[in-house]
């Protein structure tokens, strides 16, 4: 079967990045801020950089929070970039306090005070367990970071991956259909490149473009 990858458009920073990387892998994702694409796609991903509220507000205006609500209760595999990952949590800090989708219990914080912020650069990533978007992934290995804020989840074992800087924080979600990342995989060599194609095999074992586009099996 044929599968759709859509990256949602609600004019993310690192939106043309994540494309460039995707099509390194010989994909041809459909980059759209249409409700109708996010409905009917097989395959979500959420960039993103910036401010929580911005993004939340962003996202209201393209009419974009109720089909990623309804994406992900569908059980389609979904991954969430950066801010991505952020506004899938209850609440965030930044900048006051802002209600964000609230699919994952749990706020997002500041990283503590004397450390430089924001965070950027390459930190190691600890693999708390096993799941499908390690594979070939080495336990420890580097990601690159953009960020001043991270996500505490209320429930610990929604965390697979982590990273200390200041604080240990969760690097890597998962849960059900959800995978999210406060690094950036599209920044981050080898190892990014590798975690987006562990997460298109999550989505069925193909390669994912626009309707109708040459799709081949990843190896």
């Amino acid at each position: 079967m044929d599968v759709k990858l859509v990256v949602v458009d609600y004019g993310a920073g690192n939106l043309r990045s994540v494309a460039i990387a995707l099509v390194r892998l010989g994909l041809n994702p459909l980059v759209t801020s249409e409700p109708k694409a996010v409905q009917t796609a097989d395959a979500l991903i959420l960039p993103g950089v910036g401010a929580a509220a911005d993004t939340m507000r962003n996202l209201a205006q393209r009419q974009l929070v109720e089909p990623i609500l309804e994406y992900v209760a569908s059980g389609r595999p979904f991954l969430g970039i950066c801010m991505g990952l952020q506004v899938l949590f209850s609440v965030s800090e930044e900048g006051g306090e802002h209600l964000c989708l609230d699919i994952l219990p749990g706020r997002v914080r500041r990283l503590p005070d004397g450390l430089k912020v924001p965070h950027m650069g390459w930190n190691r990533v600890r693999q708390r367990c096993w799941h499908p978007i390690f594979d070939g992934i080495s336990d420890g290995a580097f990601f690159y970071f953009v960020h001043s804020y991270y996500a505490h989840p209320d429930d610990p074992s929604v965390v697979i991956g982590e990273t200390d800087y200041g604080v240990t924080f969760a690097a890597v979600v998962a849960k059900d259909n959800i995978v999210a990342t406060q690094f950036h995989p599209e920044k981050s060599a080898e190892s990014g490149l590798r975690f987006y194609q562990n997460f298109l095999r999550m989505t069925g074992g193909r390669r994912a473009g626009r309707a109708g586009g040459p799709l081949t099996e990843l190896h």
